[in-house]
């Protein structure tokens, strides 16, 4: 996706906490929002350090993932992260890889 896309997308998942009326979410403003995606780009970037690779927050419209050697893409929501992880390295990318979390769990108990 080229940069302009990223900045014009959204990142409207089912799994982030946005205010709407009638539904209970504890991330009810904007502050905890940020802090709840916070949380969450941390726990990615664990993930992704066991490949030299880092995802970032660009400017609360969409995201930046960067390779070891430098390369990167830029996408539109964190749903997308690691099928853009797998297209970066060019290697497959399995967040739930048994090998992979007990790797992570020896490293962050």
């Amino acid at each position: 996706m080229c940069s302009l896309c990223g900045i014009l997308g959204c990142d409207d998942h089912w799994s982030s906490a946005v205010e709407r009326p009638g539904v209970y979410s504890r991330n009810d403003s904007r502050l905890s929002r940020r802090r709840e995606a916070a949380r969450r780009l941390a726990i990615a970037n664990k993930v992704l350090h066991t490949r030299r690779m880092k995802v970032e927050d660009f400017h609360n419209t969409s995201y930046v993932l960067r390779g070891a050697t430098g390369a990167t893409t830029v996408f539109d929501a964190l749903a997308h992260l690691w099928p853009e992880a797998e297209a970066l390295s060019g290697k497959p990318f399995d967040p739930l890889d048994p090998a992979l979390l007990a790797a992570l769990e020896e490293r962050h108990p």
